[in-house]
């Protein structure tokens, strides 16, 4: 049997080895083998508190760990583009490029249990620090919400909440996941709560090789002429994560936490070689450190006062595994290093009308204070600044007669470089019945980040240099969002349409500008390792600019049912126009999709102390778009088969099986590289997965 094969089967098998027979343990349910679909669960991102899904104002996605596990999924990004057709991403060596709604990174704001997650390589987000065998659920949040969440929240908000059990117990879990090309999750937690304490330890493993979906490119400079390639279209990567938490309640108005969690990740792409073109003199490495002390004080079961103060370290560079002229094996260069400060306060009170009793039923004010500093080191950049924000926000929701829910807030930010910006937001709400009609605007504000004013980057790619500018001159990019939703929601069906206008001032984008003779001379004279024969061959080179605005409109339908006992389909399509235009000229935004959808059908059933889960899943989407001198990316459709077996035969423990069968179709992208080419689809081809969760409980 081939080693790397047998060193998978080994790990799945480990799972349910790896820890000592626990005894006398007894299970006061058998919630994993009574599976049920919940088309109401509780969310809090949209209003900023806790409340069922039918009664937030603001439409909110919410993805579920129970569906996570149907689907076979260990990974963040794929439960994302699995489930919202309204993400796409694109994987690399530099992290993941994320859209939600046709923008990009730095518009999305993506929360661990409200807390904001820090640290990017080139505004790609790090997606591997997010440890999902803690995920109890994600929400997403279309659209501008910086009224409750600060700067950066344009295109929408990703809050990831945690699950940490509060019930009298010792847990013990391991969960594995293995498929084709090294593809390795391995998640192992140790759940303690007791007499109010509680200790969550976890530690996850997660490893994937490099692929290719055809081993050809183009000469440089030629439309017919191909060469072969080692170069990867999937980087591969080994990461690990260890986490900590801790709760303490010591009575049922206080309730404390503190924890922390460090990530290291390293790519693992081919090495360069004098033979073929492809390889990389140096793996990337990325390091994370995040901490956080917080608590609550609930003056009632509904007020409550809370405090949070969040340190989260990030940084990556370069580490050599090619002697260079330069640099030894094992070398490691610096090339940027981040850390963010945030503390905030903030108070949820349930009471009667502000206005009186004519002004109708009960209200709920929010209100908080916000600071946060962030520190920007960039070596290959010429970076060391830092910057703070202070913030204040306030939002008051109440009901009118009986169906009519109105919400107002606002908040009001200082910036130390762009001095004070007002963010409002209102939200009408009428639910009659089972109806709910919704609308809203709110406005968006994000402050230009401290690497597009203060960059200074050259460097060398293939012989071919590269320079960027940042730009002090920069404004604040300003949106607007509009929506309006209309839903029908019961115990059975659930079903939603809403249509969308996110309008953005003054993107901030990174634009070419052509190099005469004159900017030659400046370059060389801003770049002195810059050589004559270099400068010759610059074309260009890239500057941090406002463009004069942004338009995405959209229109999205949700739809889910439980059909028949134990089976339950859910049906996702979004539409989204997104433009940006710069002087007169308008053009399609950078890697935008028209069309996108996403299907799921699920079927449960239980026979004694065995259940059955099968699911089967799909996304397709049109063609996306790129800009310049790229070409468009097709289209594609993807369906995923997965079954989970579960057996709950013991008191003290349930095993969970699964299998499944990724990209049914075979579904490829094998077109040949070019310096032109652009991808959204990232799939090997066809691929057997497997996994195995065993968890232990006293």
């Amino acid at each position: 049997m081939n080693k790397k094969l047998l060193s998978l089967v080994v790990a799945l098998l480990s799972g349910s080895a790896a820890f000592p027979q626990i005894h006398t343990m007894t299970r006061k349910d058998s919630s994993v083998i009574n599976r049920t679909y919940n088309l109401n669960p509780v969310v809090v991102t949209g209003s900023g508190h806790h409340q069922r899904l039918k009664s937030t104002a603001t439409p909110v996605h919410v993805l579920s760990s129970q569906e996570f596990r149907e689907q076979g999924i260990s990974t963040f990004d794929a439960a994302l583009t699995r489930m919202m057709p309204q993400v796409s991403m694109a994987p690399n060596s530099m992290g993941t490029f994320l859209r939600l709604n046709g923008l990009g990174n730095k518009y999305i704001l993506i929360l661990i249990n409200g807390q904001k997650l820090s640290g990017d390589i080139s505004n790609n987000v790090d997606l591997n620090r997010i440890n999902m065998s803690r995920v109890k659920r994600i929400e997403v949040l279309d659209g501008a919400a910086s009224s409750l969440y600060g700067s950066d929240a344009i295109a929408g908000v990703i809050n990831i909440i945690t699950d940490q059990p509060t019930q009298q117990l010792v847990g013990i879990t391991s969960d594995t996941h293995i498929s084709g090309h090294g593809v390795l999750t391995e998640a192992v937690s140790l759940d303690i709560y007791k007499n109010g304490f509680g200790s969550y330890t976890s530690f996850t493993h997660d490893r994937a090789d490099s692929y290719q979906t055809t081993d050809l490119e183009y000469v440089k400079g030629s439309d017919t002429e191909t060469q072969q390639t080692i170069a990867p279209l999937f980087t591969g990567y080994r990461s690990n994560i260890l986490g900590q938490k801790f709760t303490y309640n010591p009575n049922q108005h206080l309730a404390l936490n503190a924890g922390l969690d460090y990530s290291y990740k390293i790519t693992d792409r081919p090495e360069t070689r004098s033979d073929i073109t492809g390889g990389t003199d140096y793996e990337m490495r990325y390091k994370g450190f995040r901490w956080n002390v917080g608590g609550i004080y609930k003056f009632t079961s509904r007020n409550s006062l809370q405090a949070d103060f969040t340190v989260d370290r990030f940084r990556y560079g370069k580490e050599y595994d090619v002697e260079t002229k330069t640099n030894a094996i094992g070398d490691y260069v610096q090339s940027k290093k981040q850390r963010m400060m945030e503390g905030e306060l903030k108070g949820i009170l349930h009471h009667s009308p502000l206005f009186g009793r004519g002004a109708g039923g009960e209200a709920t004010t929010i209100f908080g204070a916000d600071w946060r500093k962030d520190y920007l080191t960039a070596t290959s950049g010429n970076i060391d600044q830092n910057v703070y924000t202070l913030a204040a926000y306030a939002q008051h929701e109440q009901k009118f007669l009986k169906d009519l829910t109105v919400t107002i807030g606002l908040r009001l930010t200082h910036h130390q470089t762009f001095n004070n910006h007002l963010t409002p937001k209102a939200t009408l709400m009428y639910a009659p019945g089972n109806f709910r009609f919704r609308a809203t605007y709110s406005a968006g504000f994000r402050a230009p980040g401290l690497d597009e004013l203060y960059y200074h980057y050259f460097s060398v790619n293939r012989g071919k240099p590269q320079i960027s500018f940042g730009n002090q001159d920069l404004k604040p990019e300003k949106s607007h969002y509009f929506s309006l939703n209309v839903e029908y929601r019961d115990d059975v069906i659930a079903v939603s349409l809403t249509g969308y206008i996110n309008r953005i001032n003054d993107m901030v984008v990174k634009q070419n500008v052509d190099v005469d003779d004159a900017s030659r001379t400046m370059l060389m004279k801003e770049f002195p390792e810059m050589t004559q024969d270099q400068a010759d061959k610059m074309v260009s080179y890239a500057l941090y600019q406002n463009s004069d605005k942004g338009d995405v409109k959209g229109v999205q339908l949700n739809a889910s049912a439980n059909i028949f006992k134990g089976f339950n389909l859910s049906a996702n399509y979004v539409y989204t126009y997104a433009r940006t235009k710069s002087g007169e000229e308008w053009s399609v935004l950078e890697r935008s999709i028209r069309h996108a959808a996403t299907i799921a059908a699920n079927y449960h059933h239980t026979w004694g102390k065995y259940g059955l889960n099968i699911n089967l899943n799909g996304r397709l989407q049109s063609k996306t778009y790129y800009t310049g001198t790229y070409e468009d990316a097709p289209g594609y459709g993807i369906w995923n088969l997965h079954t989970t077996h579960t057996f709950d035969c013991m008191k003290w423990a349930f095993v969970e099986p699964s299998i499944g069968i990724d990209n049914l179709f075979d579904k490829v992208d094998r077109r040949i590289d070019s310096s032109t080419r652009k991808y959204a689809l990232y799939s090997p081809g066809r691929m057997i997965v497997a996994g195995l969760k065993v968890k232990f409980k006293k």
